[in-house]
């Protein structure tokens, strides 16, 4: 399992799409943070948070995890590599978590130079090393959840079908939905008491929570259950291969 963990995270860092990805992931929110104006400008906004991180990189991350799963499975199958894959001394679920980890640890890997972005604004406050670095590290925990959630979407998209490209609208359209779609559908109000439950069920709910800091049993669990169920939806694929 180990022996493919490092085998997949070499293989993405030694290709040039791996730190293209990376770069602009950052690019993009040091851009909305220091560049654009508006809302989300810090310096515009005169206040010393980096909000604007947590705001934005949901949706960056939208299309950073589909990016770096959607070769994972896919790329196997183009090549006929899966079939040699599933006869080596290791279960279904140890390659599914080898290449899940990989995943996961390639997105945290491009999320540590934000915390340039927080040194920088912590600087600049007035005092400086004045900010809620409580909050701001309990809104992180809420960003490493969420990409949890869109690693697992991505590599169930990777897992059934044999384009990376077919892999990344998949992945993408599925993390979009989960994020934002069970809202949008509550929001409609014409299910009744339903509307609540419907709302419960997404992304964004649970990740408005953590963002603000604060860590709540409920949210905790809900990410753990979504990475279960879409691991377990690709274990389904696999063993399909079998039947």
């Amino acid at each position: 399992m180990f022996t493919l963990l490092k085998k997949e995270i070499s293989s993405f860092l030694s290709s040039l799409i791996g730190y293209i990805v990376m770069v602009v992931f950052i690019t993009t929110i040091g851009l909305f943070m220091w560049v654009f104006p508006g809302e989300f400008n810090v310096l515009d906004s005169g206040y010393a948070n980096i909000d604007t991180l947590f705001v934005i990189a949901p949706w960056v991350f939208m299309f950073l995890a589909p990016a770096i799963t959607m070769r994972m499975f896919s790329e196997e199958k183009r090549t006929g590599t899966i079939e040699l894959l599933l006869t080596k001394p290791i279960s279904d679920w140890g390659i599914i978590l080898a290449k899940y980890f990989a995943g996961f640890l390639l997105v945290l890997f491009s999320l540590l130079p934000s915390l340039l972005y927080f040194y920088s604004v912590n600087q600049l406050g007035s005092p400086a090393n004045n900010m809620d670095t409580g909050g701001m590290w309990g809104s992180y925990i809420g960003l490493v959840f969420l990409s949890a959630g869109f690693v697992a979407i991505g590599l169930f998209a990777s897992a059934v079908t044999e384009s990376q490209i077919v892999s990344f609208i998949l992945a993408v359209f599925l993390s979009f939905f989960c994020y934002i779609g069970f809202e949008s559908i509550s929001s409609l109000g014409i299910l009744g008491n339903v509307d609540s439950l419907i709302l419960s069920l997404g992304i964004n709910e649970h990740y408005i929570s953590m963002s603000r800091g604060v860590i709540d049993t409920r949210d905790t669990i809900y990410f753990i259950s979504l990475v279960a169920v879409f691991l377990l939806f690709t274990k389904t694929v696999l063993e399909s291969r079998k039947w």
